[in-house]
């Protein structure tokens, strides 16, 4: 009897082991399995609809699993956005389980302006994004007629004040890529002016992995290995094969899976998928849903 106790103890304590290991493996599984990064959308793919329903359009993004927005069309009169004060805008957000890390601002609009007059826009961008927790204000444009390398060089050094002002205010200041800053100049382009002559500690990148593709003809890890940290937000977006216009993630020619993996060389701290036009089924809405299903089942296990 003595016998049959023991055994039956060592059992039940084995037992017990083995479910409490199966536990841990599972927690384990699941932590390991978590996206380590918000699924973002920057909401100028859908101005359209943001233009027309504001709440409603930002009650079917949550709905769609995204849980990060990039905003665009700040009101710097109203400390606004999308018509609404940034106090109200960021109680949508809230009401909606949406969180905004950046902002694009235009501050390419005070490239040439004195310098009084771009840090006083700069101070209202600051307030905008503190009232709606913002991490990052985004240089987001440069005017076709600034696109010269004098105004490169005048850039990079208003991006460098710029910097310096927003990191005294407690937030992060970055610059996002189009196509236009990689046309060469006689042996260099904007892009290289940019990252040569800013402060890597005040001027962060934000890579548009679209336009590094299609107009750079490089992959984003060779700027990686150049400045690695950096890149501390990526725009997601796919290049059609024929055409090389924007098109939904999954029908294009960049090859995310060989990308997404270098996230930690490049600093990346936030994404946000993007699709400018060429919608599908001409609703941009339907396309920012194609998005998210095809990211999700196939690209967030790398982030």
């Amino acid at each position: 009897m003595k016998s049959d106790f023991i055994s039956r103890r060592n059992f039940l304590a084995q037992s017990g082991m083995t479910a409490a290991a199966a536990l841990i493996s599972s927690s384990a599984f699941a932590a390991l399995a978590k996206p380590r990064f918000k699924m973002g959308l920057q909401l100028y793919t859908i101005r359209e609809a943001m233009e027309k329903d504001v709440a409603g359009t930002l009650k079917r993004v949550a709905g769609l699993g995204y849980q990060d927005v990039e905003t665009y069309g700040f009101d710097p009169a109203q400390i606004g956005y999308y018509g609404r004060s940034a106090k109200d805008f960021n109680q949508l957000l809230k009401d909606n389980g949406l969180t905004t890390a950046s902002g694009h601002y235009d501050l390419f609009k005070y490239l040439n302006t004195p310098e009084t007059e771009l840090l006083s826009y700069v101070d209202q961008c600051i307030e905008g994004a503190r009232q709606l927790d913002q991490k990052y204000i985004t240089w987001p444009w440069l005017a076709p007629e600034d696109r010269n390398i004098d105004k490169f060089k005048l850039l990079a050094s208003r991006l460098n004040t710029i910097g310096a002002r927003v990191k005294k205010a407690g937030l992060g200041f970055a610059y996002h890529n189009h196509d236009f800053e990689f046309i060469d100049h006689g042996g260099i382009n904007g892009y290289q002016i940019i990252m040569r002559e800013t402060d890597p500690d005040l001027v962060k990148l934000q890579m548009d992995m679209y336009w590094i593709v299609r107009a750079a003809k490089k992959q984003p890890v060779d700027f990686f290995k150049q400045q690695p940290g950096r890149f501390v937000m990526w725009h997601i977006k796919d290049m059609d094969l024929k055409t090389e216009d924007y098109t939904e993630l999954g029908r294009g020619t960049i090859d995310y899976t060989k990308i997404l993996p270098d996230f930690s060389m490049a600093g990346m701290q936030y994404y946000f998928l993007e699709q400018g036009g060429n919608f599908r089924t001409g609703d941009a809405m339907d396309s920012i849903t194609e998005n998210a299903h095809f990211f999700k089942r196939k690209l967030r296990k790398f982030l």
